[in-house]
């Protein structure tokens, strides 16, 4: 027990690193200004502006260091990922084991620096208002860059410390983190609003909703398609151990909440670059078209958004699931799945299995994000905590207290190892 409360203190604490650091605001700005320019661009901070902000826990609203948050990570990774499965060389570096992932664990912190350069520079460009900046443009750029940058490395180190040194998945924690730290303002606001315009059973309405989807969220989440497995009897030394039955627990979500994570970072930072294009492009068709329809509760947004959930979810549950090698080692094992030959053809019906999960897994992702966007675009109600973040905020929590009490079984499990090897050494 006392190593679990050191780890689950170090993630209290890099937690609170995380959103002292939200807090703390890039030299040069005029955080007043800054929040008026923020309000009166985005319609009460909503849109895309309303998304990132929300994903780096408030710090875009603020421009702090963290304000490009950990996306150019997250996109980083998905690049490396895409690349690996067409380059050889990146290739044979996902079979070489533990040298192999810290090459691409390499590779994927040059991309997040470079991403990030590139990220940072682009909400300099559109920030910049005399207004709002206090310092000379060259100045303000150079120390932003330099800022911003280094929250988004500093965020990445302090993820995979988290990883490592805490419990559950660091980076996801991070966006989770982000998530409830603007949930009360987000609450706030839709009580402020209900007040206002007289609208109590339709802020009622979406709060219900937001009550089934979580309960639908984790009826799912927990729900599990068990294939059977039978041991054939065998032979280990003088004895003869019977033929043992258990199964197979696939998940329908396999991939989790990487899909919405991916399929988010993918879409909203290309649309807000092509936002800010349309503002300063000269009566641009083309631009301003994407720039009024790639937004939530466009329709052209919510079709892009649920072909990359589908596209990311497949692409990642082949990505931690091989069947080959799932049917391998049963053959070794002594394993089969009544009625089907060990080998290919039972790689084969694990493949159609998984298939099918994923696109039930994909449709329900799908359906879950776009649902509270949907709902509060056509009631006019002005919660931005959507059907991404709510995914993201409860499939975390889940995970989270699944690993806790796994890591507390551990522990007990190798007390009593150890208890009972102290006794055995005691009676000899």
């Amino acid at each position: 027990m006392g190593d679990l409360r050191k780890r689950l203190l170090f993630l209290l604490g890099a937690l609170i690193v995380f959103r002292i650091g939200a807090h703390v605001p890039v030299p040069g700005v005029d955080a007043g200004e800054l929040a008026k320019s923020f309000l009166n661009s985005e319609g009460s901070s909503g849109g895309i502006v309303g998304m990132l902000n929300l994903f780096s826990g408030g710090s875009l609203q603020r421009f702090s260091i963290f304000a490009i948050g950990i996306m150019p990570y997250i996109s980083a990774s998905i690049i490396i990922q895409l690349v690996a499965e067409v380059l050889p060389s990146l290739k044979t570096l996902k079979k070489e084991g533990e040298a192999g992932r810290r090459k691409l664990t390499k590779y994927t912190r040059w991309a997040t620096l470079c991403l990030a350069i590139v990220q940072s520079s682009v909400v300099i460009a559109a920030l910049y208002q005399p207004s709002i900046v206090t310092v000379s443009r060259g100045e303000f750029v150079i120390s932003a860059i330099v800022c911003l940058v280094t929250g988004t490395m500093f965020l990445m180190w302090l993820g995979e410390q988290m990883t490592e040194r805490g419990i559950g998945n660091g980076i996801s924690l991070l966006i989770t983190a982000g998530i409830v730290a603007a949930l009360p303002g987000a609450i706030d606001q839709l009580l402020s609003f209900a007040k206002e315009n007289s609208r109590i059973p339709a802020v009622l309405f979406v709060l219900l909703g937001g009550l089934g989807l979580i309960y639908v969220v984790v009826y799912i989440e927990s729900a599990l398609r068990k294939i059977p497995v039978h041991y054939a009897r065998r032979q280990l030394g003088n004895r003869i151990v019977q033929g043992q039955k258990t199964h197979l627990p696939f998940k329908i979500n396999m991939a989790g909440v990487i899909p919405p994570i991916f399929a988010s970072s993918i879409i909203l930072f290309p649309s807000q670059i092509i936002g800010w294009l349309g503002k300063s492009a000269d009566n641009n068709p083309a631009i301003e078209f994407i720039s009024a329809n790639l937004t939530p509760n466009k329709p052209m947004y919510s079709v892009l958004f649920a072909v990359a959930i589908v596209f990311f979810c497949y692409f990642y549950t082949a990505l931690v699931f091989s069947p080959r090698e799932m049917a391998e080692n049963l053959k070794k094992s002594g394993a089969f799945v009544p009625g089907i030959r060990p080998g290919g053809q039972t790689s084969s019906y694990l493949e159609k299995v998984v298939t099918r999960l994923t696109l039930f897994g994909a449709l329900y992702i799908t359906i879950i994000c776009l649902i509270p966007e949907f709902v509060t675009g056509v009631l006019g109600v002005p919660f931005h905590l959507g059907g991404t973040s709510l995914l993201i905020l409860v499939v975390v929590t889940m995970d989270f207290g699944t690993q806790v009490a796994s890591y507390r079984m551990n522990q007990q499990y190798e007390h009593l190892m150890k208890k009972n090897s102290s006794r055995k050494s005691l009676s000899q």
